[in-house]
């Protein structure tokens, strides 16, 4: 049976974010609210918690899981960036956009796709994310909370907890989140290719 916590949107308590750093330290997978919608995370070198996360999204690992970082730095540690790529970077967050780049050394490589070797990274604009970023020291692992069989993703922590209680060790409310999930980029092409037009504009990147 998962921990429901009521964390405030803007103004997250401290305490309940150590909680929920603890519990994804812990090996749990955690349902969160983002800046798009709902996402699940985990740690990023938990392979067992990467497992339940992928068994519970219903995908393999030729399906993109997402870096969630806390700045354009961090970010860069992860994935080999250049100026053209650091420039639509920096328009775009923090924001609902997700990145597709070709994942560093420092990316386990489980989690990059097997025959890319590429990663999907973002830095979302969200108080209850960056809260917990802050506190972890490090990016979380995570996926769309979109279910097997499910056309949408879900934006309600009470939807949530009907569905994945029995699943998932932490589902955290911070309100009823932005429908649809965010606009994934393909950076890894001569061009930008916008592959899922979600929560963020293409149009602020000139695409």
């Amino acid at each position: 049976m998962s921990q429901f916590f009521h964390i405030h949107p803007e103004n997250p308590q401290l305490r309940l974010i150590k909680q929920a750093a603890q519990i994804i330290q812990s090996g749990g997978v955690v349902a969160l609210p983002t800046d798009s919608c709902y996402a699940l995370v985990c740690q990023l070198d938990d392979k067992g918690a990467v497992e339940r996360l992928r068994r519970i999204r219903g995908v393999d690992e030729k399906h993109h899981l997402t870096l969630l970082c806390r700045d354009l730095s961090e970010l860069g540690v992860y994935a080999r960036v250049d100026n053209r790529q650091f420039r639509l970077l920096k328009a775009a967050t923090p924001g609902a956009y997700t990145f597709i780049l070709e994942a560093t050394k420092e990316v386990p490589r489980r989690l990059s796709h097997p025959s890319r070797k590429t990663i999907g990274l973002r830095v979302p604009q969200h108080r209850i994310v960056q809260s917990l970023l802050d506190e972890l020291g490090q990016p979380l692992l995570g996926a769309t909370l979109t279910l097997p069989g499910d056309e949408d993703s879900l934006t309600d922590a009470e939807t949530i907890r009907e569905r994945l209680e029995k699943l998932v060790d932490l589902i955290i409310d911070g309100g009823v989140c932005a429908h649809g999930p965010s606009t994934v980029i393909d950076l890894t092409g001569a061009e930008p290719e916008v592959v899922r037009v979600g929560r963020g504009d293409p149009a602020v990147l000139g695409l």
